[in-house]
């Protein structure tokens, strides 16, 4: 046996036997959903954010890799850490993962009738993890209100909200839902009036899904707080605080009910080579770091006057 195929082998036992291990454990469950922007390119950044966080379940999303180029980058790495991998992936746009140490069972990729733009893309993929349906979603742009690719974004949308309303109880929608719930979600609705992401068709889509009875974990547990989630890299929007949450963990009630700790790890987003994105932590019946939140660590930055900021692509 070659020595390749031996590491191979070893990965396999090591994977089953860490899979094992977890689902006879009794403790915290900590699920992450993060928008790489690039998963080549953040591959300095992801693997010691898994060594240090140790989710038991990733959604990855932008991993912009075929299914092939990404298990031949990260396959190694990733069963030697005990995970799993579900992928749904494409070369230089779009693309989605579910990395799991809580099994990995009923695959699916996409979203039953959901269309394309106008091929299928890699938007969707989702497993049950450890008893619960997971999705890792990306959910389209919508580039400009009106536009064709706005028309695509809700029609994703409404195949999204029939294809969860005839699933598992017991679900989490994980990812880049490219829509601020509500004006509390941005630094200053001012700024994106005539943008996607806050009009009100797409937050009575996101409003659809919801009413399913999936909450937004992030809200639920800091009601009343400035939490975001991307930040532009342009104009200095990160350091000066000026964001918007975009990136949702949606529980069904049997999963809402479980979280000890819900939490935006803003130091992923910092330093050398960052995603415009941060990840959302959601920590089911034991917290490991306690209840902290809602964004670690927290802005220096003071609040930005209302009407002071203009978006970069609009200057």
């Amino acid at each position: 046996m070659s020595k390749k195929c031996r590491s191979r082998e070893w990965h396999f036992v090591e994977k089953v036997r860490l899979a094992a291990a977890w689902r006879t454990s009794v403790g915290s469950v900590r699920v992450a959903t993060w928008n790489v922007n690039s998963v080549k390119q953040r591959v300095p950044r992801l693997l010691p954010w898994l060594d240090q966080r140790q989710p038991d379940v990733v959604c990855l999303q932008e991993t912009k890799l075929a299914d092939d180029a990404f298990r031949e980058l990260l396959g190694d790495e990733l069963a030697s850490r005990g995970y799993e991998v579900a992928l749904a992936g494409e070369p230089r746009w779009n693309g989605v993962a579910i990395l799991s140490k809580a099994g990995l069972e009923d695959v699916v990729t996409g979203v039953p009738g959901a269309p394309g733009f106008p091929h299928p893309e890699a938007r969707a993929v989702a497993a049950t993890c450890g008893g619960v349906r997971v999705h890792s979603l990306y959910v389209p742009n919508g580039r400009t209100p009106g536009s064709d690719h706005y028309e695509y974004k809700l029609a994703w949308l409404a195949a999204l909200r029939e294809s969860v309303a005839a699933g598992a109880d017991s679900v989490m929608l994980c990812g880049d839902m490219n829509i601020a719930p509500a004006d509390a979600d941005v630094f200053d609705p001012a700024a994106y009036e005539g943008h996607t992401h806050v009009t009100g068709p797409e937050r009575a889509a996101l409003a659809a899904l919801t009413g399913l009875g999936l909450r937004d974990v992030i809200r639920d547990r800091w009601p009343a707080d400035r939490v975001f989630t991307y930040w532009d890299y342009r104009a200095g929007m990160f350091h000066q605080d000026l964001g918007m949450r975009i990136d949702l963990v949606l529980a069904s009630a049997p999963v809402a009910g479980r979280v000890a700790a819900a939490w935006v790890d803003r130091h992923a987003r910092k330093g050398t080579a960052p995603s415009d994105h941060a990840p959302v932590i959601v920590d089911l019946d034991e917290a490991p770091d306690g209840d902290i939140g809602p964004v670690v660590p927290p802005p220096s930055a003071p609040r930005a006057r209302k009407g002071k900021v203009k978006l970069p692509q609009s200057k």
